[in-house]
């Protein structure tokens, strides 16, 4: 089977056929799917390795991540790859994961065997060198979660998010407000904890609260469970907490209530992120899409490799969604 009989089936030329199987040219809607039917029925099924020859591309983006087990990194990974699979392209996917060797490997020897078209970095703060690796590759390069030096990166405001979200507590009447966030470990890359942190600091000072508490933790539930049980176990304990994550904010309900404590009456509750679980939890949340970050990084390499007009707009978006787990305080 051949692209001549695949021409010859849907009454067009060869060059037709070879545009409307790559997505790329001028292809009538109704010429590709009479292509696409005619490639079907046939059987026909594009050699990867021949349109690599004719075109330059592997129809391959490269995706590099820092962790595969949590949240906001598999959402932004399940956005971009249902867009790259919408335009033909595979994923090759980077876990970064492990003792450093791999993130070595990854931008030493991997990202340089040329089998990508494009790289997405996702909350990784790139050192110079990893960044000139990556230019060298002369590929288009979309960062998502924070800035990279000359990389063109998608991230929300966490200074702003976090405010918003200690802004709602302040607004419920509650003076006496906690915040779990990122201990030293966790600030690896972005600062994004530091960032929330600093968000929360600059609404409660503004409200006149200049020493509400903080305790670290690692993003994940089981940490924050732990730190949730400092706090509420305290004779004083606060009658609010923001977790800087949506994990984090479940990990501070789960030991409110095997205190002994109930959510919002005895203890209000605020998360950031939008997670799929946010509303099992009834969890009042700062909702970021990350599988619509995921999506617009596709969409910046697309209009790159493509040369077609960039999105003007990169800002990307949160919102302040309530649900039960916050309420005004207990008089």
């Amino acid at each position: 089977m051949n692209i001549a009989e695949v021409a010859d089936a849907a009454g067009v030329s060869s060059a037709t056929v070879s545009r409307a199987l790559s997505g790329r040219g001028s292809v009538s809607p109704r010429t590709r799917e009479r292509v696409l039917a005619a490639a079907q029925e046939l059987g026909y099924v594009v050699s990867q390795a021949a349109s690599t020859l004719a075109t330059g591309r592997n129809r391959n983006v490269g995706i590099v991540l820092p962790f595969l087990d949590r949240w906001f990194f598999t959402q932004v990974l399940a956005g971009a790859q249902q867009r790259l699979m919408g335009s033909g392209y595979d994923v090759t996917l980077y876990n970064l994961e492990g003792d450093g060797t791999e993130r070595r490997d990854v931008f030493e020897t991997f990202l340089l065997r040329q089998r990508v078209d494009a790289v997405i970095a996702v909350s990784l703060e790139l050192d110079e060198t990893e960044v000139s690796r990556l230019h060298a590759l002369g590929k288009p390069i979309v960062g998502v979660g924070g800035p990279i030096p000359g990389i063109r990166t998608l991230q929300i405001d966490d200074y702003a998010a976090a405010r918003l979200a200690t802004e709602h507590l302040l607004a419920l009447g509650h003076t006496s407000i906690a915040h779990i966030g990122g201990n030293e470990a966790s600030d690896a890359d972005f600062h994004m904890p530091v960032k929330r942190r600093r968000g929360f600091v600059s609404a409660t000072e503004a409200a006149g609260i200049e020493a509400a508490r903080f305790i670290g933790a690692d993003f994940t539930m089981e940490g924050a469970y732990r730190a949730a049980k400092q706090l509420l176990g305290a004779p004083d304990r606060p009658t609010a907490i923001f977790a800087a994550s949506d994990e984090m904010a479940f990990g501070a309900i789960l030991a409110a209530r095997d205190l002994g404590l109930e959510v919002p009456h005895d203890v209000s509750i605020i998360g950031l992120d939008g997670h799929d679980a946010a509303e099992f939890f009834d969890l009042t949340t700062i909702a970021q899409h990350p599988r619509s970050q995921g999506a617009l990084a596709v969409d910046l390499l697309m209009a790159e490799l493509e040369d077609a007009p960039l999105p003007a707009s990169t800002n990307l978006p949160f919102e302040l969604v309530v649900r039960g787990s916050t309420a005004r305080p207990r008089l």
